[in-house]
């Protein structure tokens, strides 16, 4: 059941976090304190180059950048 909550709120951040024009370390800051708002713990986000694979949560920076969620 709570992998079904985190992905419901990955989801629902999807939509706004594919907002491409943002820089990407306040990006990560609220996809970081909505995850917190929401009460998932123990994850990591990354920023990296586009198509380096994993759970797309954002991308940033003209879109040449994506945030990749990890949970653990």
């Amino acid at each position: 059941m709570k992998h079904m909550m985190v992905a419901v709120a990955l989801m629902t951040l999807a939509g706004t976090a594919f907002a491409a024009g943002k820089p990407c370390e306040e990006l990560k800051s609220e996809i970081a304190a909505k995850l917190d708002a929401k009460g998932v713990k123990h994850y990591s986000l990354e920023i990296v180059s586009k198509g380096s694979g994993g759970h797309v949560v954002g991308t940033c920076e003209g879109g040449t950048k994506e945030i990749v969620y990890k949970r653990g």
